[in-house]
């Protein structure tokens, strides 16, 4: 565990020399800025760390998580980690709040956003001991989704659309965008794997757009990577702590929000592409349920990410399989902020696609491995 936190210390503190670096090249102004960023990103990180030790004997006693025909685990593991995550997002937001001068609208937006992820999170931490009935945890998604959504007062698709059919169309997303989030996380640190290279992206692809929501979306996204990034030894497999629903489902609002500000910039490609493995993953395997006749609710071992741990492939290789994956998808997300012609955005969706099927197509293979020669 020390390891581990040293590795992260490391990581962490590379990432601001570099930072710093850079900011003395190019922009001495902005050494500042490196600072304020790296310590809203370390002092998440350290709060979802404490917070974890603190309530894991309280999740030992109360939240255990057995094995069901969803799990991948093999023995009761505590699940409940999303609090600290959550906490330490929300915690690290008020002390940015608190200490630095941002505008009145940001703490207007951000007091919803915090205010819809608890909703979420108490859901899900209900959900968690005692399960819920779809209906109901279905309502709170869509009153959670649609406070965020409406407050956001964003424009994605085209103005010939009316508002109203757009802000359904948004909900109606952003409803299954937190339940995906919620579907996929079922196996040791990839939640991890995927949301940490998401919100560092969006951490610095958002301020590109030149959005005015840009410094906090920049805040929110880097408060959550951190707290990810202070789960992660936890989580890490075998893992000894998992979020369960009261993480997994305000991640999901959280980051829906961080890509709905993006897309607001007119990067709709660009806020497609940074999820686009959990969206395919999750969307072909509803889709093949559905067709299959299956009652979509229960729980299931059917996601691409499920099948390939069925099919030889390690934990630890499928979350270096989305890691990777989402590093290139950044990188195309990057792109078309670079060069914005419909062209280039058609493409990096086609080519990321295409990328997402082939790793899908992978999993979904049994594993093969070539016998090492002997020498005679």
């Amino acid at each position: 565990m020390i390891a581990d936190y040293l590795k992260l210390i490391g990581f962490w503190a590379a990432l601001v020399a570099v930072g710093f670096l850079l900011s003395v090249l190019f922009n001495p102004f902005a050494f500042f800025t490196v600072v304020i960023l790296s310590v809203i990103m370390l002092t998440a990180g350290f709060l979802s760390a404490v917070l974890i030790v603190a309530l894991k004997p309280l999740l030992v006693r109360y939240a255990l998580a057995r094995p069901n025909a969803r799990s991948s685990h093999q023995s009761p593991t505590p699940q409940g980690g999303g609090i600290a995550v959550v906490g330490a997002v929300l915690i690290a937001m008020a002390l940015a709040f608190a200490l630095l001068s941002l505008p009145d609208h940001f703490f207007k937006t951000f007091v919803v956003l915090a205010g819809a992820s608890l909703l979420l999170a108490i859901v899900g931490a209900v959900d968690d001991i005692r399960p819920l009935p779809a209906s109901l945890r279905l309502v709170l998604q869509v009153a959670a989704v649609a406070a965020v959504v409406v407050t956001s007062d964003l424009r994605v698709l085209p103005e010939v659309v009316p508002l109203a059919v757009e802000q359904a169309i948004l909900i109606l997303g952003g409803v299954w965008f937190v339940n995906l989030v919620n579907f996929m996380d079922g196996l040791d640190w990839i939640t991890v794997a995927e949301m940490v290279p998401v919100t560092a992206a969006i951490a610095l692809l958002g301020p590109a757009g030149e959005l005015p929501m840009s410094v906090l979306v920049t805040f929110v996204a880097l408060a959550l990577c951190g707290a990810l990034l202070g789960f992660a030894p936890f989580n890490k497999p075998v893992a000894r702590l998992f979020l369960g629903d009261v993480g997994s489902l305000p991640i999901g609002l959280l980051v829906g929000w961080l890509l709905l500000q993006l897309a607001g910039t007119g990067a709709l490609a660009a806020a497609l592409l940074l999820p686009l493995y959990y969206l395919m993953d999750a969307t072909i395997t509803l889709l093949r349920r559905i067709a299959r006749r299956e009652k979509v609710w229960e729980a299931h071992r059917s996601h691409f990410y499920q099948k390939a741990t069925d099919n030889g492939f390690s934990v630890l290789q499928v979350n270096a399989h989305v890691f990777g994956l989402n590093l290139v998808l950044a990188a195309l997300a990057a792109m078309t902020l670079v060069w914005p012609s419909g062209a280039v955005q058609i493409a990096a969706l086609a080519l990321g696609a295409a990328l997402v099927g082939l790793v899908l197509r992978r999993f979904s293979h049994p594993r093969v491995s070539v016998p090492l020669e002997v020498s005679r």
